[in-house]
C-alpha cells in the first residue's frame, strides 16, 4: 500500500489514524499482534522494529527468544475491526541483534520460494488462488477435562433444527451447495465479509453457500502472485472471523467439524507465468495443458504424501480425507474430477486462466509454508521432468469410486493420518531444501510439534464416541 514512511504516516495523519498493528505469522500458521500508538509510526521503528519473545510462538528456545518486527509498508491496510481507527502491517519476523530476516519467518520461506523459482530458470512467477470454505454456527460449546469430553455446535439452517422457527427452510444434510435464501440465512453475513475484504484491498471473485447444510460458505479469491495470495488469505480468515463476532455467530475452517457432513478445505488453484505467457497453457495438449504443467503436476503428486504434513497438518484433517465426499483420497489427476488429488477445471480453458487445483490442503495449514511447498514439490517435477502419466498418475477421467478394489490398488493413496503425513515428510523432504527455502531443522521441529501436540495428545484421550462402542465391555 504504501512506498516509503511518509507516505504511511501522511495516510495515518489524513485519515484519523490512532493505532498501528503489527501483525505477524507463527510457526504454526496463526496470526500474532502487537499494537503501538500513532506515534510510534516513526524511522526508529523501521531501522529498529519493535521486540517480543520468538520463544512463544515457536521460532527459538527460551534462552534466546529475542526477536524484532519490522513493518512491511506495502502490506497497510486500515483494520475496520477496532473503535479506534488502526492501521494494520504485516511484518518481517528479524533478528534482534542484527535485524537480518529470519530463517524460520513463514513469510521469508515463502519469498525464498519465489526467489528459487526464478532462480532454477523455469518461470518468472507463480499464481495461487486459495479457496475458502468455513462453517458459520450460532453457537459452540466445548468440554474437554478428565471425566467428560464433549462438544456441541448449532447451526438455524440445519436440518436438526426443523422445528426452531416453524417455516421449514432448513437445508437438508448434503444439500447447501449454493443453496439460495430464504434457506440460505447467511447471504448478508458473507456479502458484509467481503464489503470488508474489498475495503482492504484484498479482491474477491465471489461467494456462496457449500455443500455443508449447517451453515458452510466459501469465499474465493482471484490468482495473485504467491506471497499476495498467503497474506489474502490470512486477511480473509481474519475478516470471516471477526465479521461473525460482530453479528454474534462464529467461524470455523476446521477441516471437519460435523460427522456425515461435508468437511472444508482449502484447494490451491496454481500456474506459472514468465512475461504475459502462461506456461500451463498449451491448446494442443491433454485438457489444454503444456508439457510444463505435466511435469509440474508430476512433482506435486510425487511429494503428495510428504507435503500432506504441511497442507493437512491437523488430525481432524484426515477426518475430512475421507472415500464417499468430494475430498480426494487417491493420488491422482484428472480434467473436472473432484475426487482427483489434482483437477484441471474445464472451464478455465484459455491462455489467461489454464491453471491446475491442488484439492487436498485445508485452512489448519500455515498458508505461507503450505504454499512453498507446493511450489517446491512442482518446481522438482520441472527439474526431474516427471511424467505423471509414466509415473501411473493418470490422467483418469471417471469415478475411480466405481472401479474394483484392485483397479483402485493401482492408484496411489494419499495418507490416512496426520502420523502417515509425518512419516512421508521425514522420508521425502530434499526437494524442499533446494536453494536453501526450507531447513532440516524447521522440518524436524515440525514434525516433533506435530507428534507432540497433535498426534501424542490424541492418542492418548478416550473419545466420547468409545463410551458407546466400550463402556459395557
Amino acid at each position: 500500500m504504501f512506498a516509503n514512511l511518509a507516505e504511511a504516516q501522511q495516510f495515518a495523519q489524513r485519515e484519523g489514524v490512532r493505532m498501528v498493528d503489527c501483525k505477524f505469522c507463527d510457526l504454526w500458521g496463526a496470526w500474532r499482534h502487537v499494537t503501538l500508538p500513532l506515534s510510534q509510526l516513526n524511522p526508529e521503528l523501521m531501522e529498529r522494529g519493535v521486540g517480543f519473545d520468538g520463544s512463544s510462538v515457536g521460532f527459538k528456545s527460551v534462552e534466546a527468544g529475542d526477536m524484532v518486527l519490522v513493518p512491511d509498508l506495502t502490506s497497510g491496510a486500515l483494520d475496520p475491526f477496532w473503535s479506534l481507527k488502526t492501521l494494520s502491517f504485516l511484518c518481517h519476523v528479524c533478528e534482534a541483534d542484527t535485524l537480518a530476516p529470519f530463517e524460520r519467518d513463514p513469510r521469508g520461506i515463502l519469498r525464498r520460494a519465489e526467489r528459487h523459482l526464478v532462480a532454477q530458470g523455469s518461470a518468472e512467477r507463480s499464481m495461487w488462488g486459495p479457496e475458502f470454505e468455513f462453517y458459520v454456527f450460532d453457537s459452540v460449546a466445548v468440554d474437554n477435562d478428565a471425566n467428560r469430553a464433549g462438544y456441541r455446535l448449532d447451526s438455524k439452517e440445519a436440518d436438526w433444527n426443523s422445528g426452531r422457527d416453524g417455516l421449514g427452510y432448513q437445508i437438508a444434510r448434503h444439500g447447501g451447495y449454493h443453496a439460495i435464501p430464504p434457506a440460505d440465512t447467511l447471504y448478508d453475513l458473507r456479502s458484509e465479509m467481503i464489503a470488508e475484504l474489498e475495503g482492504m484491498g484484498v479482491p474477491v471473485r465471489y461467494h456462496h453457500h457449500e455443500g455443508g447444510s449447517a451453515g458452510q460458505c466459501e469465499i474465493e479469491i482471484p490468482l495473485l502472485d504467491a506471497l499476495a495470495a498467503a497474506d489474502m488469505a490470512m486477511h480473509t480468515k481474519h475478516v470471516a472471523k471477526m465479521v461473525a463476532r460482530r453479528h454474534g455467530q462464529t467461524v470455523t475452517f476446521m477441516p471437519k467439524p460435523l460427522y456425515g457432513e461435508a468437511g472444508s478445505g482449502m484447494h490451491f488453484h496454481q500456474t506459472l507465468w514468465r512475461g504475459e505467457r502462461n506456461l500451463f497453457y498449451d491448446e494442443a495438449g491433454y485438457a489444454g495443458l503444456s508439457e510444463t504443467a505435466l511435469h509440474y503436476i508430476g512433482g506435486l503428486l510425487a511429494h503428495a504424501p510428504a507435503l500432506l504434513a504441511f497442507t493437512n497438518p491437523s488430525t481432524n484433517s484426515y477426518r475430512r480425507l475421507v472415500p464417499g465426499y468430494e475430498a480426494p483420497v487417491n493420488i491422482f489427476f484428472s480434467l473436472a474430477n473432484r475426487s482427483a488429488a489434482i483437477r484441471v477445471p474445464k472451464y478455465a480453458n484459455g491462455p489467461d486462466d489454464k491453471r491446475i487445483e491442488f484439492r487436498p490442503p485445508d485452512a489448519t495449514c500455515n498458508v505461507y509454508l503450505a504454499i512453498a511447498a507446493q511450489l517446491m514439490a512442482g518446481l522438482d517435477g520441472l527439474r526431474r521432468r516427471i511424467d505423471p502419466t509414466a509415473a501411473g498418475f493418470g490422467p483418469y477421467d471417471e469415478n475411480v469410486f466405481a472401479w474394483s478394489a484392485a483397479e483402485r490398488a493401482r492408484i496411489g493413496a494419499l495418507p490416512t493420518s496426520l502420523d502417515e503425513a509425518l512419516r512421508a515428510l521425514e522420508e521425502d523432504h530434499e526437494f524442499l531444501l533446494a536453494g536453501g527455502v526450507f531447513s532440516e531443522g524447521l522440518i524436524e521441529t515440525w514434525v516433533q510439534h506435530k507428534r507432540e501436540r497433535d498426534v501424542a495428545a490424541m492418542q492418548v484421550r478416550p473419545h466420547p464416541y468409545e463410551m458407546t462402542l466400550y463402556f459395557d465391555a
